[in-house]
């Protein structure tokens, strides 16, 4: 089953990763735009929406993923012996975090994963919550808490 923004009513204005950042980051998982300005080798912890899953027979049985967030996208590479260890999170997850070795050759980042995560449930609790953000006042704002507090609620709703 494929969750869209449709299906899981969240607005098109936010990444659903942005929704969950400072979360994510109290956690030590850093934003997918970082992975360009780390050190080949490092071990870096990554979460995104997952885009694609590719096995191709050539590859001996490596999964290629390619997650998304706010920032930008990873390509993560499981290994055959780490996917029997986390074959449901490998194949079932739609929020993927994904801890690994961060592997550049050239301008081609890779994230060699070492363990798998599957966060699918805090993509459906975004269903369930209300976001609220920090946006300039507009005229066309239909959904604002108090007057001058510059806060908008986005309702999961309101969706088009």
């Amino acid at each position: 089953m494929t969750y869209g923004y449709g299906a899981i009513r969240l607005s098109l204005k936010h990444h659903p990763l942005e929704l969950l950042r400072d979360r994510l980051a109290s956690e030590g998982v850093m934003p997918t735009a970082q992975l360009g300005k780390t050190k080949n080798g490092t071990q870096v912890t990554v979460a995104g929406l997952v885009i694609t899953r590719q096995r191709p027979g050539t590859a001996s049985g490596v999964i290629f993923a390619t997650l998304e967030d706010e920032t930008g996208i990873a390509n993560v590479i499981v290994w055959p012996k780490l996917f029997e260890r986390y074959r449901k999170e490998t194949l079932a997850s739609r929020l993927l975090c994904v801890t690994g070795e961060l592997q550049r050759e050239g301008l081609v980042i890779h994230l060699v994963a070492r363990r798998l995560t599957d966060m699918t449930d805090r993509l459906m609790a975004l269903m369930e919550t209300p976001q609220r953000f920090k946006t300039e006042r507009t005229a066309s704002t239909r959904h604002s808490e108090g007057s001058g507090s510059g806060q908008v609620m986005y309702p999961s709703r309101d969706f088009h």
